[in-house]
């Protein structure tokens, strides 16, 4: 793999484990930073905004700016935005979704929607599984933010995004525009954003069924870390389920920062 020239990095198993920074993290954003390497952070959480992470970010002693992050909510609200400037939408999330929606032009409403755009809710109900139904029923198309159906908390897992969006799809029979990795709808929003080409551009990620997969979908290079779900003695089942393998492949982030 040739040196790329602009990497995208996961977040949550790459550079943290919710609460807590991944061993070399820093040094590895300290190291593109002094290196004017141009980066950014992409992440499939829809509830935060950017800003949101990036004081996440600092708070765990990493350097970071909303501008610098990429969120499955604004990639959606902007898809939505650049299909159908204006459109008027409903939507079924948390703060990360709304400021999104808000940001990219678009009309909230609850009557007669002409898209249904759906993230993390924690609130989520019987009574918004119904109007999800009616408003999808009535021509509404549905766009998924992100398809995790798992969250990891501190406490133990969680339902994720994808597992809401999975009771409003059998509700409906609709299968919704997925914009999250490993779709390549968030990946090329980063993209764009760097302004190369993405033959140019690595992904930076420690799941092969979302990161690397998204990437390679993208049209990037990948490299997978070993810091989270994926490890040496489950990388061969990943291969076999994705059909796909990443250029390289780190134990940890100190061998990743002596390679770039």
């Amino acid at each position: 793999m040739s040196q790329p020239k602009a990497y995208l990095l996961d977040l949550d198993g790459t550079i943290y484990h919710g609460k807590h920074r991944i061993d070399g993290a820093d040094l590895l954003i300290q190291h593109l930073r002094n290196s004017g390497i141009p980066y950014l952070y992409v992440t499939n959480n829809s509830s935060r905004t950017p800003e949101g992470v990036a004081e996440h970010l600092r708070s765990l002693g990493i350097e970071a700016v909303g501008e610098e992050v990429c969120t499955s909510a604004v990639a959606a609200a902007e898809y939505v935005a650049e299909e159908s400037p204006g459109a008027r939408v409903a939507y079924i999330g948390e703060d990360g979704l709304y400021q999104a929606i808000q940001a990219a032009g678009l009309q909230i409403t609850e009557a007669s929607p002409e898209y249904v755009i759906q993230g993390i809710d924690r609130e989520f109900t019987y009574h918004k599984l119904t109007q999800a139904l009616r408003w999808i029923n009535g021509g509404a198309q549905f766009i998924m933010t992100n398809p995790d159906l798992q969250l990891p908390a501190d406490d133990g897992l969680t339902p994720g995004a994808g597992t809401i969006g999975a009771a409003i799809e059998a509700a409906t029979q609709v299968k919704p525009v997925v914009i999250g990795k490993p779709s390549s709808i968030l990946m090329k929003h980063a993209i764009d954003r760097l302004g190369l080409p993405a033959a140019e551009v690595a992904v930076i990620g420690d799941n092969m069924r979302t990161d690397i997969a998204a990437g390679a979908a993208a049209g990037c290079s990948s490299i997978l870390v070993l810091t989270g779900v994926t490890t040496r003695e489950n990388l061969d089942a990943h291969v076999r389920a994705t059909g796909i393998k990443p250029d390289e492949i780190y134990e940890d982030l100190h061998k990743l920062v002596s390679s770039i």
